[in-house]
């Protein structure tokens, strides 16, 4: 069977299995089976596929029908240019999660924490642009950290970036220029209603349950304490939660709030800045 007949099979069992984008995504588990780089899959269509990689695609393919998400499959997801490694411990990197990074190198910075560093895909892609700073990378889950540090030497960036367990600032003594954070944010009443994919991500990850603040009640509490003066905070948000968490923040005494959209004109990212004293 070559590859074109591969996926000519493949395609309508993902269709069937109401996976959007089909096509696309049976493309790239084909790239991943043969091993083939996902931009030159099209020069090797025509190739017959060997028994251990037409195997390989058919498991993936049974896989990607049963909606497990393309990046658990593969093991990696690109952000920000770079691919990371991802696993069932990590929530998936995604594109709107870039606005972070985008809102990050703005203005220099020596010092970075992200908090719930997940795969670390805020703290290394914010480093990598910043070859002078240094950063650290929290978490509760001692498998979600290892993620982030195999990340780190992967992309080369094991010596400027460190990684702790801490749950939000608890374990956390010193202060830093920029604070990041896509915390859990879902409300407990909007999980029934995520995608099959989704709910292959980490439930911890997703949500804190209830309203889904407490995270940015956590990090408000403890953001002021762990600035620099004129440091910056930016988290990443439910399109329903800005003006909630921009409160919370200036409550705290946080100045400059700033609630920014996303391509898709929803509010998707806070931002905040520590007084000068």
């Amino acid at each position: 069977m070559t590859g074109n007949e591969a996926l000519r099979s493949a395609i309508p069992r993902l269709a069937a299995a109401g996976v959007e984008g089909a096509p696309r995504d049976a493309r790239a588990l084909l790239a991943h089976a043969t091993g083939i780089a996902p931009d030159r899959l099209t020069l090797h269509l025509a190739d017959p596929l060997t028994d251990t990689a037409l195997h390989a695609f058919d498991a993936a393919i049974t896989r990607r029908a049963a909606r497990e998400p393309v990046s658990h499959i593969t093991g990696q997801r690109l952000f920000w240019g770079r691919s990371f490694r991802v696993t069932p411990e990590t929530l998936d990197p995604r594109p709107e999660t870039e606005m972070l990074v985008a809102e990050a190198l703005v203005q220099d910075f020596a010092t970075v924490l992200d908090l719930g560093t997940g795969t670390g895909c805020l703290l290394l892609s914010c480093l990598a642009e910043m070859p002078m700073a240094t950063g650290l990378g929290t978490d509760i889950h001692p498998a979600t950290l290892a993620v982030a540090q195999d990340n780190a030497h992967r992309l080369r960036l094991a010596d400027r970036a460190a990684f702790a367990l801490s749950d939000w600032f608890a374990d956390i003594p010193d202060r830093f220029d920029l604070i990041l954070s896509n915390p859990p944010y879902i409300a407990a009443s909007e999980m029934p209603a995520l995608s099959p994919e989704v709910r292959h991500e980490p439930e911890r990850a997703l949500t804190p349950g209830g309203d889904g603040l407490d995270a940015y009640r956590a990090i408000a509490r403890g953001a002021l304490a762990h600035l620099a003066p004129q440091g910056r905070l930016i988290v990443e948000i439910g399109p329903t939660q800005g003006r909630t968490v921009a409160d919370l923040f200036a409550a705290a005494g946080l100045t400059d709030l700033r609630i920014l959209p996303d391509f898709d004109g929803r509010d998707r990212v806070v931002t905040a800045r520590a007084p000068t004293q």
